[in-house]
Formats: C-alpha cells, structure tokens, sequence
C-alpha cells in the first residue's frame, strides 16, 4: 500500500502561483510513477502531468493545453514527494487537485489516490 498526501492548495489571484505538494509513504519503494489530476465542479477528473519516479521523465497530456507552459512537475525522492509548479494561473484551473500513484504513467495511472487539495483562482 501506497499513501499520498497532498498541500499546498488555497485561494490565489488570477496570475499568480502555488505551488502542490504530495507526500507518499507506506510501500514507496513500489512506485513507478506519480502524477496529477484535477476535478472542477460538474466535469469530469482530467489528467494533468505525471513523472517517473526513477528516471523523473515527465509527461503532460498535450491535449491539456490549458497547462502546457504553465505548470511543471517535478519529484523529491528523498523526501518521497512530487510537486506541482503552477504559474499564471487563470479561473478555469479552479478545481480539486489529486496526487495519483501508479502505472502505467499517464492518465490510466489510478493504483494509488490522495484526498485533494482545493485550488481556487479568483479574478
């Protein structure tokens, strides 16, 4: 068993930055892979970057335009945690953020889940 923990969300401007964070204990020798999704109210759970835990390869849905350019993902092995760099942020990334853990990495990725932190971009 894999458990993650995410922070790092809250309320920001339109602009500016947060930054996510999430933790993974339990079996972390286990993981592949670790990545983000997002939920905004009334849509459905979209993937948007993930990265592979030995190598730090990363893959960022290239239909998520929305991000391309603005969010980067990236990993500490030491500390077991991956992070979300969000910039420029807009009103529509308003959503609840999950940290995943799994394989393959990519959208399918759905073996481990953390609770979600709630990203609010106002205008």
């Amino acid at each position: 068993q894999v458990q993650l923990v995410e922070s790092g969300g809250g309320l920001v401007q339109a602009g500016g930055s947060l930054r996510l964070s999430c933790a993974a204990s339990g079996r972390t020798s286990s993981i592949y892979a670790m990545g983000w999704f997002r939920q905004a109210p009334g849509k459905e759970r979209e993937f948007v970057a993930a990265i592979h835990w030995s190598s730090g390869a990363t893959y960022y849905l290239d239909s998520t335009d929305s991000v391309k350019g603005r969010f980067t993902i990236s990993r500490d092995n030491a500390k077991n945690t991956i992070y979300l760099q969000m910039r420029r942020l807009k009103p529509e990334d308003t959503a609840v953020y999950y940290c995943a853990s799994g394989r393959p990495m990519g959208p399918r990725m759905n073996d481990y889940w953390g609770q979600g932190t709630q990203v609010t971009v106002s205008s």
